[in-house]
């Protein structure tokens, strides 16, 4: 039993913070009830977004509303505050917390007390200066900028249909991928064949006539799926006439251009940045220790090291991995650790309030699996190697398994069914993204947000 009534409050409603707060309201149910706890979840967004389905989404092969969880239907047991948490003083247990209404009520925020924290804001894109990156890419970490990719794709196919100039055209049909990751990898393998599929449909633009091309610094590709499976995914990428460049990296994108790190320029309306994530800002905005890399420092029970009441799981924690041989290794920030983690993160708050013993973190990395397209793939699990369709297989079986809520399984697995029994769809609606932009220029103003790239205006 609690002792005495606590707060808790989990900043963040991704991977970590969902699951955790899930925990939570299952361990403690009738202290809910009985009012002797209370749990607050501040998000920037209203859902948990399932990225390992990112690119399916932006390929049409699912839905992007069964990509995420709603976070209020699902932590109906919990305080959900929309916002940006900004700052943390642990030491007074307050964190500050911006929201949509802050700016309307002219306050730098609200502040929100606590008793227990669990910190769990995931990462943000890492980018560098380089020239026109700003300006032109597009990241591929939301669900959001999911959709907006593959309607551009699609935009870039009519505006190279449309055309007469071969420059434009060959622009628009070129399309850059810089980082060999899982997002770069997956979205570049899906959306590629997406397109090869939509040419049918086109009367003058062909598969051989775009160029994609998969920009990587380092000497391999998807190294979680091990060297002989990173070389087959290359081999299998260049087979479908995909520009592999290893060991290169991506020097200017300014003025529509992408110059390379080897010389190769290739004008181009289409860079996607997947080179990498780092941790939150907010964590630099925090009293708790944090490594070298901007992570907070964790114990194998997830717990901030040498502060008490605060805990982190995720992007944002260096935990310690009690399986790996070598001393000082820490947990990889991938999805695998961080759902396993979020059980044990929310067990071990119950427990601490209880005054019971904690739980050692120890998860042995299972293996990975990644999807290259429709039936294409590449998998090792528990050493044993899977490529093509059996790895395509183990991928959606996989992540039809971890998806949260029967619900989103089950509208999953009825999308997939009734995509084999189908054809694609192949239709843009780039206009979605500025809903205003027709209505504005009907009532004789200047739209507030142009439309990128608008067929309608390239024809």
């Amino acid at each position: 039993m609690v002792k005495e009534r606590a707060r808790i409050l989990v900043v963040g409603g991704g991977y970590v913070g969902m699951y955790t707060a899930l925990r939570l309201q299952r361990r403690l149910k009738r202290e809910l009830g009985r009012g002797e706890a209370e749990i607050t979840v501040v998000t920037p967004d209203p859902y948990m977004t399932y990225q390992p389905f990112l690119p399916e989404a932006a390929a049409g092969a699912i839905s992007p509303r069964h990509v995420v969880v709603p976070l209020r239907r699902v932590l109906d047991r919990c305080r959900v505050v929309i916002g940006e948490a900004t700052a943390v003083d642990h030491a007074a247990r307050t964190a500050t917390v911006r929201t949509p209404a802050t700016e309307e009520e002219g306050t730098d925020g609200r502040h929100i007390e606590y008793d227990e924290l669990v910190l769990a804001p995931g990462s943000v894109a890492r980018t560098l200066p380089i020239p026109g990156l700003a300006d032109h890419a597009i990241g591929f970490k939301t669900v959001e900028e999911a959709i907006g990719l593959r309607n551009h794709v699609l935009e870039q196919m009519d505006i190279a249909s449309s055309t007469r100039d071969p420059a434009v055209r060959d622009a628009a049909l070129t399309f850059v991928f810089v980082g060999g990751g899982y997002a770069g990898t997956e979205a570049l393998g899906e959306l590629e064949d997406m397109a090869r599929y939509a040419t049918r449909y086109y009367h003058n633009v062909r598969p051989e006539d775009m160029k994609w091309i998969l920009v990587e610094a380092s000497d391999r590709i998807l190294p979680e799926v091990g060297e002989e499976m990173g070389r087959y995914t290359v081999t299998e990428l260049r087979r479908r006439n995909i520009d592999v460049r290893l060991e290169t990296r991506l020097e200017s994108c300014a003025d529509r251009v992408a110059v390379l790190s080897d010389g190769s320029r290739f004008p181009t309306r289409t860079v996607v940045w997947t080179a990498g994530v780092k941790p939150h800002p907010v964590l630099a905005a925090t009293d708790l220790p944090l490594n070298e890399r901007g992570r907070l420092r964790c114990t194998a029970e997830l717990a901030v090291q040498g502060v008490p009441h605060a805990w982190a799981a995720g992007d944002a924690a260096a935990v310690p991995d009690v399986t790996a041989r070598e001393e000082g290794r820490e947990c990889a920030p991938n999805a695998q650790h961080a759902l396993r983690q979020a059980r044990v993160l929310g067990d071990n708050v119950v427990h601490s309030l209880r005054g019971e013993p904690l739980e050692t973190y120890a998860h042995k990395y299972a293996g990975s699996v990644a999807s290259l397209g429709l039936h294409k793939g590449v998998a090792q699990i528990y050493g044993r190697k899977l490529k093509g369709y059996p790895a395509w297989f183990m991928h959606r079986t996989y992540h039809l398994s971890r998806v949260p809520t029967f619900n989103r399984k089950a509208r999953v697995a009825a999308e997939w069914t009734l995509a084999g029994l189908f054809k694609r769809e192949i239709v843009s609606l780039g206009s979605l993204e500025h809903p205003r932009a027709e209505f504005e220029l009907a009532a004789g103003g200047k739209p507030s947000h142009d439309p990128p790239h608008n067929p309608k205006e390239s024809s």
